[in-house]
């Protein structure tokens, strides 16, 4: 009887850890999006100013700078958060609403960054003061904030089966949990995933992404699938080379401030000419599916290539943020202009690019296949988890570091 008594205890409480999450993360993306429309919708049409855009960029990044001289580098990236509740099982609370701020700011002034770093930190924060607060769950503290960060993620990226498989899939120590424990994951992302739409639906909020249609594609074009994964992999590789340049160029500038402006500066200037490439690119992806014929071939691979680079500029800069939406924009435009070069259906082209380079990221077919799911159809499942599967063996870095052990 007791033991029943906390198995239902401990299902409640997760459903109301996964109702605080889903309502933080419609709370926090709210008030992003409010923010957003106030700088970047009513205020230009007011002011009339050519270079709004480079000075807004400016003058954020300067104030984000002098944020962070005060409170600290923030927020963490995902791995950071999640190599933190391995290690020590814990993540620290005292500073939630440091990593608030830290998160919306760069959002707000159009940073090329997406919202799932900062949330996900806050989330696993608030999971170990629960812990910490309830001596029922002291010792379970790594768990809760697991499943937190979980429901953070599904919520996030409107995929429930996303959030679960994510953080598991790839970790070569990491284990299934046992059945109680993924029914606590379940409960947790269901009622924050709940929460969310529910809360979207009565203020007439947007739910999900925009559908990507697939008109289907002959037997042949699937010849094409190795080379437009090829393709993704590429990209994968300019990521990552864009990632140690950035990081290394502003690692030499060791002044925060200096740091941030000089990121706002690229984002500015890069975004007056492709303002593409602005924001995380959720809901540009919508421009790219309505008028990626108009943009043109050129200025698509163009953009989906200063993407890439902007993100990683971005990060280094100190205007932090998850990296996972801009990764998937630059699929979706690269995608779109070899479908044009190629002449077969975009939605096939645009789900293996991308597919590819999230794989090739990530390392986790399964999870990206699934994540994909909230843009692409069903139909294309095989062929996402293929593509994501030869990106993810395909790891030319680590086959250029074997040569050299070897020589």
């Amino acid at each position: 009887m007791t033991r029943l008594k906390n198995n239902l205890l401990a299902m409640l409480y997760t459903v109301l850890l996964g109702a605080i999450t889903g309502a933080i993360v419609w709370s926090f993306l709210k008030l992003m999006n409010l923010g957003i429309t106030f700088l970047w919708d009513y205020l230009p049409g007011k002011l009339n100013f050519p270079f709004y855009t480079l000075a807004v960029c400016l003058a954020g990044s300067l104030l984000i700078g002098l944020y962070k001289s005060k409170t600290g580098d923030f927020p963490e990236d995902l791995s950071a958060v999640m190599g933190k509740l391995k290690k020590s099982g814990k993540y620290p609370y005292h500073n939630i609403f440091i990593i608030l701020g830290a998160a919306l700011f760069p959002l707000l002034i159009g940073a090329s960054v997406g919202p799932e770093a900062g949330l996900t930190g806050v989330i696993a924060g608030l999971c170990c003061w629960v812990g910490d607060k309830l001596k029922r769950y002291r010792k379970e503290t790594e768990e809760l904030a697991k499943i937190g960060a979980s429901a953070t993620l599904a919520t996030i990226f409107r995929s429930p089966m996303f959030g679960f498989i994510e953080p598991l899939e790839g970790e070569a120590d990491v284990k299934l949990p046992k059945v109680s424990k993924a029914v606590l994951y379940i409960l947790a992302i269901l009622s924050s995933f709940g929460i969310f739409i529910l809360l979207n639906k009565l203020t007439g909020g947007k739910t999900g992404f925009p559908a990507v249609e697939y008109g289907g594609v002959e037997l042949t074009a699937y010849l094409w699938a190795v080379a437009l994964t090829f393709v993704g992999v590429a990209m994968g590789l300019i990521f990552m080379a864009f990632e140690r340049l950035s990081h290394f160029l502003l690692g030499l500038v060791k002044n925060v401030v200096v740091r941030c402006v000089i990121g706002g500066l690229a984002l500015g200037a890069i975004g007056t000419m492709l303002p593409l490439t602005m924001f995380s690119g959720e809901h540009q992806i919508e421009n790219i599916l309505d008028e990626g014929t108009a943009i043109g071939v050129f200025t698509l691979l163009l953009i989906a290539v200063a993407k890439l680079f902007l993100t990683n500029v971005c990060i280094a800069s100190g205007l932090k943020g998850g990296h996972f939406f801009p990764v998937i924009f630059s699929g979706i435009a690269a995608g779109f202009a070899l479908s044009v070069i190629i002449g077969i259906d975009s939605g096939f082209c645009m789900a293996v690019v991308t597919a590819a380079l999230l794989g090739n990221l990530l390392k986790k077919p399964v999870a990206v296949t699934l994540l994909l799911l909230i843009l692409f159809p069903w139909q294309l499942v095989p062929i996402m988890l293929g593509a994501a599967a030869l990106g993810s063996f395909i790891d030319i870095p680590k086959l250029f570091s074997k040569n050299k052990e070897t020589e």
